[in-house]
């Protein structure tokens, strides 16, 4: 008994340390996030690219999507899952939108400055390289903090991409090569919302599965997605 109760302390301290970092990483990637926003909406719309507009309403999104983050950590399995939920809501309707912005682009749109396009392109993969750095650790947690992972990961591909946009929109000197990256990059969103939402799911059955308030107590001290630590006997 004895050592059950020097070993539970022990992995209290762990994760009360592990969930210390996090929450200075969250703050960090937010920060660079919401800056890279500005940056890159005024950037789009003096360019007229869609991908970098897309990319700084990803920006947007991600800097909302840390805060939420903040908020729910501490809180109960059912509560991050709930986060997780809502978070991959706003990927799927981002990538939605971006589709649609493209497509009326394709319509009725003219040639973006593809020198904007790589600066600003570059520039926004060396924050989200530093974001993906910082949050490559806990990419195995439960869906709250995989989903932040997932967008971090997913937004370094997608500067990657607007870097080749502009590439292509140099050498050919049409606007398809922007509006292709727009694309990709909203079925990005999209595959990564429905992966965040079925991983959230199913922590919402295993929440609901639990009986009294143990689980939800035991929360507070795990950020791994496993909350159903029995208690020690008497």
């Amino acid at each position: 008994m004895f050592g059950w109760g020097m070993g539970h302390s022990c992995h209290i301290h762990s994760v009360a340390a592990d969930d210390h970092v996090f929450r200075r990483v969250l703050w960090v990637a937010l920060l660079l996030n919401a800056s890279m926003f500005l940056i890159e909406v005024f950037s789009g719309m003096a360019a007229g690219s869609v991908s970098l507009m897309a990319d700084a309403i990803d920006f947007l999104a991600d800097a909302f999507n840390y805060g939420i983050s903040l908020y729910v950590m501490h809180r109960s399995l059912r509560m991050r899952a709930m986060a997780a939920l809502f978070k991959a809501g706003c990927m799927l309707v981002l990538g939605i939108g971006i589709l649609a912005l493209a497509l009326y682009r394709a319509w009725d749109g003219g040639v973006p400055d593809h020198t904007t396009m790589g600066m600003v392109g570059a520039l926004a993969f060396v924050a989200n390289l530093i974001c993906s750095v910082l949050l490559y650790r806990f990419r195995g947690g439960d869906s709250n903090r995989q989903s932040v992972w997932i967008c971090s990961r997913n937004d370094t591909i997608g500067n990657l991409l607007v870097i080749a946009a502009a590439g292509g929109v140099f050498a050919t000197l049409t606007r398809w090569p922007d509006l292709a990256i727009a694309s990709i990059m909203a079925l990005l969103a999209i595959s990564g919302a429905w992966r965040i939402i079925a991983q959230a799911q199913g922590e919402l059955r295993e929440a609901n599965g639990h009986n009294g308030d143990d689980g939800d107590d035991c929360a507070h001290y795990t950020s791994d997605g496993d909350d159903n630590h029995d208690h020690a006997p008497n």
